[in-house]
């Protein structure tokens, strides 16, 4: 069965290459949706001016469309609240310090 948490996973098999900690732990995810077989990911990037912005955008969709109950996924891109460090986890807090 499809929900939430199994989207949060999908997710984390995103890496941003350059800090090298998945998209979720970086708190880049802010909200996922199902809507039947499809799936809304609201996310954000840690800069406006991100140099993979596309290429992160790709991967996170490619990683919820391989869910075998998923046929369409749509990655919104927001910037509201602007990302900060606070929003990651324990783990990427405590590395990037």
């Amino acid at each position: 069965m499809l929900t939430k948490e199994t989207i949060y996973e999908a997710l984390k098999t995103v890496i941003d290459p350059e800090v090298g900690f998945d998209i979720v732990n970086l708190g880049l995810i802010y909200d996922a949706r199902i809507e039947g077989t499809h799936v809304e990911v609201d996310m954000t990037l840690s800069t406006r001016g991100c140099p993979l912005h596309e290429l992160l955008k790709q991967w996170a969709k490619e990683a919820v469309e391989k869910l075998p109950e998923v046929l369409t996924c749509n990655i919104n891109i927001v910037w509201e609240p602007a990302w900060n460090i606070t929003m990651a986890s324990k783990e990427v807090k405590k590395a990037l310090a």
